[in-house]
């Protein structure tokens, strides 16, 4: 049986490491479609080789543009691609442009479609994000959802139950399986005079936050101010950097700035941080997994279980006064309730079953 992969950013890589060992245990012919949407090497070849992600069989090369015309970009190519292979299944990751562009042009040729992290929502439309995974869950043939929560979503607007799985978090599979090779001090702790669980994780790449120039400023004003009671180190995404230009340093002169890392590297910052900081819906996840507090730079979340059982503070990004309770709210909390939402670890071997696997 063939099964086409389509990815383009970061997290669909990590998503796509855990799948494809269990596709290839099972004996499919996979075959992986980079989009291109990540093209940065410190954003997708450093991830390739740590992860051992197979080779791409297609690489589009699409890189940045605007949604609009990145979307439709990867849509062209990607359905010359699948009447050229005519795969069985097509499986797409999340949330991306590269998501939907996978999932309209599978479903426009009738080719069975399978969405991986079904059922998110955050309930605000003016994310693109939003869109991207509410018109893929609808394309979409069977939908794996990650928790109870993200299957109810589904049946709450009406799609049918036979399409609904809940068969827990790709990204939990992940997190079990690299632990034990990401596990060290990370270097970068070295470099930068800190030791374990003396300094805040930050990563701040989501467009609503890096697009306006004003939030931004707001954003890393905060945790410039915060950096003097505990170091903040910093990943800079490309994005951000191209949003700061050569101003970073300067400005936020006490943030630590590093260059983006991969995940082996990411995973041991998570686990040896005092605290995460974070606009991505991937790291509140693995704060979790590694049983560190997190601080998201957003008004919502998907992941509101993780609010609930106090893992999660929102701060909303617009608001220096929330944002500074958050963090010292998050500094002073002890460890969250246990929760037991995202499977077993075992998520990659269930949505193999599902897809006809033996």
């Amino acid at each position: 049986m063939k099964v086409l992969t389509v990815v383009g950013a970061r997290p669909q890589f990590i998503k796509a490491a855990t799948l494809s060992r269990a596709l290839l245990r099972a004996g499919f012919d996979e075959q992986l479609l980079h989009t291109g949407q990540h093209y940065d090497s410190s954003m997708s070849g450093v991830f390739f080789e740590e992860l051992e992600i197979p080779r791409p069989a297609h690489a589009l090369g699409i890189g940045s543009a605007s949604h609009g015309a990145q979307t439709g970009r990867m849509l062209e190519a990607i359905e010359r691609v699948l009447q050229a292979e005519r795969p069985d299944w097509v499986v797409v990751f999340g949330d991306t442009n590269s998501t939907l562009a996978g999932a309209l042009a599978a479903a426009k040729l009738h080719i069975p479609l399978a969405h991986v992290e079904a059922g998110l929502r955050s309930y605000n439309r003016r994310m693109p994000e939003e869109l991207n995974r509410v018109l893929t869950d609808h394309a979409s043939d069977l939908l794996f959802a990650p928790t109870s929560a993200a299957r109810a979503n589904l049946l709450k607007e009406g799609l049918a139950e036979d399409r609904i799985s809940v068969v827990g978090d790709v990204m939990y599979d992940a997190s079990l399986y690299y632990a034990a090779k990401g596990g060290g001090i990370p270097e970068h702790l070295d470099a930068q005079g800190l030791c374990a669980g003396a300094y805040a994780l930050a990563t701040v790449h989501r467009a609503e936050n890096t697009d306006e120039p004003a939030r931004l400023k707001l954003i890393l004003d905060v945790l410039d101010d915060f950096a003097g009671q505990l170091p903040v180190v910093l990943p800079l995404h490309p994005r951000t950097a191209v949003a700061l230009g050569d101003r970073a340093r300067t400005d936020y002169p006490r943030i630590r700035f590093i260059d983006p890392v991969g995940y082996l590297d990411m995973l041991a910052l998570e686990k040896h941080a005092r605290l995460v900081i974070t606009d991505s819906g991937g790291v509140q996840k693995e704060a979790y997994f590694v049983g560190v507090q997190c601080v998201t730079l957003r008004d919502e979340t998907e992941w509101v279980e993780l609010v609930e059982a106090g893992w999660n503070r929102l701060a909303p990004p617009h608001e220096p006064l929330a944002m500074r309770a958050a963090l010292e709210q998050a500094l002073a909390a002890p460890a969250g309730r246990e929760i037991q939402l995202y499977g077993d670890g075992t998520a990659a071997e269930k949505i193999v079953s599902a897809l006809g696997g033996r």
